[in-house]
Formats: C-alpha cells, structure tokens, sequence
C-alpha cells in the first residue's frame, strides 16, 4: 500500500525566503505535501483540512484564530501569542546579541546604544540580551526606545521626528559609540540619523543591525554589519519538530531556540578604537592575516615594536596578550568557516593558520567547550 503523504500547512504571518527554504529542504527530506501559498496574514485558508501547522502568528488575530480553530498539530515560530498553547521554535536573541556585543567589544568600543521602536517581543529579547552581554565586561547600555519618546506620536510626521529624535541621542552619546539596532531597519534609520547629525560612520558610529536581509547590503555606501539569525535552519528545525507532534509526541512546554549563525561585518562597524598607534597596527594586522601562519614576533614586526613592548601595551590596552588575541580571532574565523562551508576540517584548521589538525581541535575546544565537529552539527557550539 503506498505510503500517504503529510500534509503541511504553512500559515506564515510573517515571511522570509529562508525561513521558507529550511522548512522546504526537511519537506523533501520527509516526502510531506506542502501548501506553501498561504504566505500572508490576509490569506485565511477556510476549510483547510491536513495533518499539521507551521505557523509564524504575526499581528493578524483572523490567522491566529484560524490556526486555533484547526485543532491540528502546530509549531509556531513566534512569541508574540504566549498563552497560545503549542510547541514552538524561536530564535536565540540573545545570542545574536551577544554575537553584536563581541564584535563591538572586539573592537574596543565602550560605549553603547540599543535602538528599538516598539515594544515586539523579539525586539525585547534582543536588548535585554545585548545589555546582558555588556554588563559580562563591565559596560553600560543605554535603550532608546522611540515608542516611549515624548513627541512620539503616529502619522505622518514621524518619520522626519524620529530621525531629528535619534539624531539627537547619537550626537550626545560619547564618542565612539556602538548601536545595536533591533533590526536591519533600525539600522538604517541610525545610519540615517547619523547623516542628519554630521556623525561619521564607522569612527564616531559603529553601527549593527539584526537579521541580515537587505538586499545588496555591500553596495550600499556604508554597508551594514549584521547578525545573521539563522532562519534557514529555524525552519527546518520547526518541520522537524512538527513531524514529532505528527507522530504522537508531546507539545514541549518550553520553547526551542536556534543560535545565531554568525555576525556579517561590513563597514559600517569597522573601526578600530585604539589611541595606541603600535597596538592599532598589530590588531589590524592580526586581523588581515590570521589565515596565515603567524606568531607573535611577527606582528611585533608589523607594530615596529619589540616583542616586550608590545606585550606590555596589548595587555593595557587590549586586557590580553597578542598570543591569546591570535587565537580568539583564528576561533572566531573558523566558526564562521565550519558554518559557511562544507570543507573538511582539516582543510578548516589550515584556512585558519594552523600547522596540524590537532592543534586546531584543542584550541577550539578550548574557546567553544565543543569540538569541530559538534560546533558544525548542531549549527553553533555553546558560549
């Protein structure tokens, strides 16, 4: 007898190609039928009769209480219904803000701005996460939150209130100063206001935005940094879990999260915050040649100092050696390598300036608490 098809609703209040992709790729691993046009919260599938939902319930309350009334087994990508009772697959903000925060840090700003215009869960999620991570290393944050400002008031005006508004908090935020802005929107409207108040992007604004989705984001004048959040692998893991809930397992009472997938830097964040010429000039040559064999004589060379001089000035400057800054930027490097390729590890250890795959192994172990291997399988190793 020939094995029926699962039917699958995807009932997405709010889209993203790649969300769509993942959830695509587990459908023809599994053999299921999906009914894939019902994209928008204006299109309310009446009648639909399937095995299962994959739902993202957005703002529209008529999707919601179709999703409510089917009764079939569901997986909502989003929080914004928590009393809604269902299993759900979410991204990790908070990781991608610490993702944010790490880069910035990394580049030695101390001063912080998080940017939100709405009081959106993930939005929530994303701040709280970001002033988390900064608070780990002693930093403050201040949130503008444009949705409680004084002159905030919907219509017509707003926009040009909101850019003088953010114009205005950048300008008296100490210099440098780095903005994570809620999403990649937001990060426009900073790059934006920064226009408006003669800020220069990325010397006096560092700036990095959420999500990762503008389109020809590197030929914009100033592209923007961004964190990708892994949408693609969201949706697959939102299938998979579904197709358990099809088989007779429980809801979890508690939601699945997806770690980040990395940080994009582009120019928008590239400043390096150093009053230190020597340690500026190693720093950066770390940076550009950390994919090459290197040691620390080496980048003394590229400092014009001595070997005990720069020592010194790293560690008051940088609150580290140049040994252990080689070895966080290699990390980083191959974490980016093992997500974004399909290379052998091995191949992976020599991209990052190791001489032997052994080497690599321990130092990544060392930095992430898991293996190469793990960290590629489950999408990112824990921090």
């Amino acid at each position: 007898m020939k094995r029926r098809h699962k039917r699958v609703l995807l009932a997405l209040g709010w889209y993203d190609y790649r969300l769509h992709l993942g959830i695509e790729r587990y459908a023809q691993e599994h053999d299921w039928s999906l009914s894939s046009n019902l994209t928008r919260e204006r299109v309310i599938p009446w009648g639909w009769d399937g095995d299962g939902i994959l739902a993202w319930l957005g703002a529209g309350d008529d999707l919601a209480r179709f999703v409510r009334s089917a009764h079939r087994p569901t997986v909502d990508y989003s929080l914004r219904r928590p009393h809604f009772r269902c299993a759900r697959v979410l991204e990790d903000h908070a990781h991608a803000a610490r993702l944010a925060a790490d880069h910035l840090l990394s580049r030695h700003v101390r001063h912080f701005l998080y940017y939100s215009d709405t009081a959106n869960w993930a939005y929530e999620e994303r701040g709280r996460g970001f002033m988390a991570a900064l608070k780990q290393h002693g930093c403050d944050c201040l949130w503008l939150r444009r949705h409680r400002a004084r002159d905030f008031v919907l219509g017509r005006g707003e926009w040009r209130r909101r850019l003088r508004w953010l114009a205005s908090a950048l300008q008296q935020a100490p210099k440098p100063v780095g903005v994570l802005a809620a999403n990649d929107q937001h990060a426009i409207e900073v790059l934006e206001a920064c226009e408006l108040a003669g800020l220069k992007v990325p010397e006096e604004v560092a700036i990095v935005g959420v999500g990762n989705y503008l389109l020809a984001a590197d030929a914009m004048q100033t592209p923007i940094s961004s964190v990708d959040t892994n949408l693609e692998l969201l949706g697959y893991r939102g299938a998979a879990l579904l197709d358990d809930l099809m088989g007779g397992k429980p809801v979890l009472q508690t939601p699945l999260r997806v770690p980040a997938r990395r940080l994009v830097a582009r120019k928008s964040s590239d400043l390096l915050a150093i009053n230190h010429p020597g340690v500026a000039r190693a720093l950066r040559f770390i940076w550009e040649h950390a994919d090459q064999p290197l040691n620390v004589d080496d980048v003394a060379g590229a400092a014009a100092m001595s070997r005990r001089g720069l020592h010194q000035a790293f560690v008051e400057q940088v609150g580290r050696a140049p040994g252990e800054e080689i070895r966080r930027v290699r990390v980083d490097l191959a974490r980016r390598r093992l997500t974004e390729s399909d290379d052998k590890i091995e191949v992976v250890a020599l991209q990052c300036g190791y001489q032997s795959l052994n080497s690599f192994c321990v130092a990544f172990k060392q930095a992430t608490g898991v293996s190469p291997g793990r960290y590629r399988s489950e999408g990112a190793g824990p921090e």
